[in-house]
């Protein structure tokens, strides 16, 4: 078989039924050997960013490795946003690109450029890529696919890029795709130890971040939180860990986390931290505040994640659900301090700060009583999916997950433009179920013509576009910094009717601009469970994202709440 053909045969063999695209002259034998195939679909996009925000959903959905193709020059290029995001959030992908012909290489010539659209898109990538290589050989296709995706699977994941001369794609290989083997994590030392702290405290907290996922370990936290009565906030990242209605659920911390939430971060006596990275999102500035008063069980698979930031009392390098593991055996018989004056604490501060109260006087509609309606009708969506900005806490905030529905974001890299072609890798990798979009009229303009893609392949994709007329996360900003001045956030700002425009690609949609219609509107979005639509939800400028940690402490430090003053 040639080469193309190898390609198509192993990604086939190692569970790949998916791969977005968009087409250019370098990956015309790799497409036309994945046709040939009929048991992989092509996704044909219309950027290669959106290919590979695309990609990034569909690992995540599934675990298994997402796979985008692109050509050479601007096409390669324009995947390494997506690429970065796959970095940053650990998720596994094998990004494939097409390069010119072996002899149109520059190599050490000198000469910055040699063939069309060349483009050294190896070196670019290596920073955000587990391993970025050139294909040098057909042999070499043998040996470096199983170690890719081995690689973006094994340790933390993330993704790999693999840059294929067109000349060699089409070269002869005589052997079959073998099997890929990813070895299993190892029981961690240390989980006594850790068991003996929680045990020990009052007021334990377990924090669950975006490592949870990664590592599959979703179900083992439940068991193990139930199995210790231990109450469980999430990070961003680690916001689907457990659904809305469970008893054990606190909420979101952060920089624009749930109030009480950060309040019982800060008030916890016993920190387990399960894949989560400590990052000043989570903490805030002022780490010495944060970590005060309270013991520090930090769980990682990466050893540079460890220790990093600040110093736990107990550092455990580990797949979070080999931790996992390891502590449900050891819980059995295990007698804890009796922690029900710790969880009615939790309690009463989620009823005192509802998500709803923190915007109680925006002028219009308020976010959150939105999202709470949108939830309300979403019981049958695989995911809710949020962009990046103000649309992306309010979201994370508000949004009422039910068991087994998944909440993704691009987190690390805070890419505007991921979630409308995330919907479309989420809702390929869960047929048949609706794929709820939150957006911002700002995120919504980066990969608009996605709607295209969306209305062509009759995906039950459904879309809220909060429309607040500007960039509002930055606006905001420039309310506390830059007294008021609104430079490429309100002027110089623009956008287009969405409703207009999505009549235009063929989609049904409509708009809501008063609170007394909210419930209606959400429902007529969600009516219809098998086609796409969207909703365009106008709101004021001025709406802010409430609470926010200030500037130069730790995370439980918020802005006032509406009405109060500074809570205790």
């Amino acid at each position: 078989m040639k080469a193309s053909d190898y390609i198509a045969q192993f990604l086939a063999e190692s569970g790949v039924t998916t791969v977005y695209e968009m087409t250019g002259g370098m990956i015309t034998f790799l497409l036309d050997s994945l046709a040939a195939r009929g048991d992989i679909r092509l996704i044909s996009m219309h950027h290669e960013q959106a290919a590979a925000f695309a990609a990034e959903a569909s690992a995540r959905m599934t675990g298994v490795p997402g796979v985008a193709m692109a050509t050479s020059g601007p096409g390669a290029t324009n995947l390494l946003t997506g690429i970065g995001s796959c970095y940053y959030d650990s998720v596994p992908a094998v990004f494939i690109t097409g390069q010119v012909n072996t002899h149109e290489l520059r190599g050490d010539s000198g000469v910055r450029q040699a063939g069309f659209q060349e483009t050294d898109i190896v070196a670019m990538a290596a920073p955000i890529t587990k391993m970025a290589v050139q294909v040098a050989s057909a042999d070499d296709i043998v040996r470096i696919l199983p170690l890719a995706f081995r690689t973006a699977l094994e340790g933390r994941p993330g993704p790999v890029l693999i840059d294929i001369p067109m000349d060699i794609q089409r070269l002869p290989l005589a052997e079959s795709a073998p099997r890929i083997e990813v070895s299993r994590p190892a029981a961690p030392a240390g989980v006594a130890a850790a068991l003996e702290a929680l045990c020990a405290a009052e007021r334990p907290l377990i924090l669950a971040g975006g490592g949870v996922r990664v590592a599959g370990a979703a179900a083992a936290l439940r068991r193990f939180a139930e199995k210790t009565g231990i109450p469980v906030a999430s990070t961003l990242m680690g916001l689907d860990v457990l659904e809305h209605s469970h008893p054990l659920r606190v909420g979101m911390i952060g920089t624009y986390g749930n109030r009480w939430a950060n309040l019982a971060l800060g008030g916890c006596d016993c920190l387990l931290a399960l894949g989560a990275r400590f990052d000043v999102r989570q903490t805030g500035a002022d780490v010495e505040a944060f970590r005060r008063d309270k013991r520090i069980i930090q769980v990682d698979i990466d050893a540079c994640q460890l220790r990093w930031r600040l110093e736990p009392d107990i550092a455990i390098q580990a797949d979070v659900g080999a931790f996992l593991g390891e502590a449900l055996r050891l819980a059995d018989g295990l007698a804890g301090t009796d922690i029900s004056a710790w969880r009615v604490q939790i309690e009463a501060g989620r009823n005192r700060w509802p998500d709803t109260s923190e915007l109680a006087d925006a002028s219009g509609i308020n976010p959150a009583n939105f999202l709470r309606h949108l939830s309300g009708v979403g019981g049958e969506a695989s995911a809710f999916i949020a962009d990046v900005g103000q649309n992306q806490m309010w979201a994370a905030q508000s949004v009422r997950l039910r068991e087994g529905q998944r909440f993704l974001t691009s987190g690390g890299m805070g890419a505007m433009g991921f979630a409308l072609p995330a919907a479309i890798g989420a809702a390929i990798a869960s047929p048949g179920a609706p794929v709820f979009v939150i957006s911002g009229d700002g995120g919504m303009q980066i990969n608009i013509q996605e709607l295209e893609t969306i209305v062509r392949l009759g995906l039950p994709v459904k879309v809220a576009v909060m429309n607040n007329g500007c960039l509002g996360m930055v606006r905001q900003m420039q309310d506390e910094l830059f007294e008021s001045r609104y430079q490429s956030t309100v002027l110089g700002y623009g956008a287009p009717d969405f409703v207009a425009v999505a009549r235009a690609f063929g989609m049904d949609a409509d708009r809501v601009a008063d609170s007394a219609d909210v419930s209606s509107a959400a429902a007529w979005l969600a009516d219809d469970p098998k086609q796409p639509r969207l909703l365009e939800v106008s709101l004021d400028t001025k709406t802010c994202v409430r609470p926010k940690v200030t500037f130069g402490n730790p995370v439980f430090v918020m802005d006032e709440p509406p009405g109060e003053g500074e809570p205790a």
